[in-house]
């Protein structure tokens, strides 16, 4: 299938839920499958426990498990998920010109905000941004046009820095990949633009 890249709108309260509670990322990205969740939980609990020299000299008796957190509850038009397919290094490498690096906020599809403790929900950990970053993301996003960022379309660069899934070298007469990222880059823009409206920041992962 790929690497596929996934973003969802998310309020700050829930965004710093997340941080502190990682496991919960799980009860959004798998609600109808407990399994990641509980998985992850019992890891949580595992690494929280003393080891096995720190209970032989220090004489601790391991601590008894946390209780159960409150299940994550979702507002309105929150946690919807949206994907840009496989198009997300392609229109990263419009938006910033490189393959991993870039300023933000233009960079925020592989690297800026926050992770989500060390959950690997696929490809790495998801990242979160605030409301606020959001916002400074969607006011960037809005002064690309989408013919600025067809100007930007370099296919033999964009072989060379290996920028996934490696198609841009094709003939538009056979694959119009150029037509792919734009159309993704709309999709993007929509997503972010209406977690701003609704006040929400956004969660971002690989998987």
């Amino acid at each position: 299938m790929g690497m596929i890249l996934t973003l969802a709108p998310l309020r700050d309260a829930t965004i710093e839920r997340l941080l502190a509670d990682p496991p919960l990322v799980w009860q959004l990205l798998a609600p109808d499958d407990p399994e990641p969740y509980e998985r992850s939980r019992r890891e949580a609990i595992a690494r929280s426990r003393p080891g096995f020299f720190s209970r032989l000299f220090g004489g601790s008796r391991a601590p008894e498990a946390p209780p159960e957190p409150e299940p994550l509850a979702l507002a309105d038009a929150e946690g919807e998920i949206v994907d840009v397919d496989k198009a997300w290094h392609g229109i990263h490498y419009l938006l910033t010109g490189s393959a991993w690096d870039g300023e933000p906020p233009l960079g925020f599809l592989v690297n800026g905000g926050r992770e989500v403790g060390d959950e690997d929900v696929g490809y790495g950990t998801a990242r979160v941004f605030t409301a606020a970053e959001t916002r400074t993301i969607a006011d960037a996003l809005d002064r690309l046009s989408d013919e600025a960022l067809k100007v930007r379309f370099a296919p033999a660069d964009m072989m060379a820095k290996k920028i996934y899934p490696e198609i841009w070298d094709r003939d538009p007469e056979d694959d119009d990949t150029l037509g792919y990222l734009i159309a993704y880059a709309g999709t993007l823009r929509e997503t972010v633009a209406a977690a701003v409206k609704n006040g929400h920041g956004l969660i971002v992962l690989l998987s």
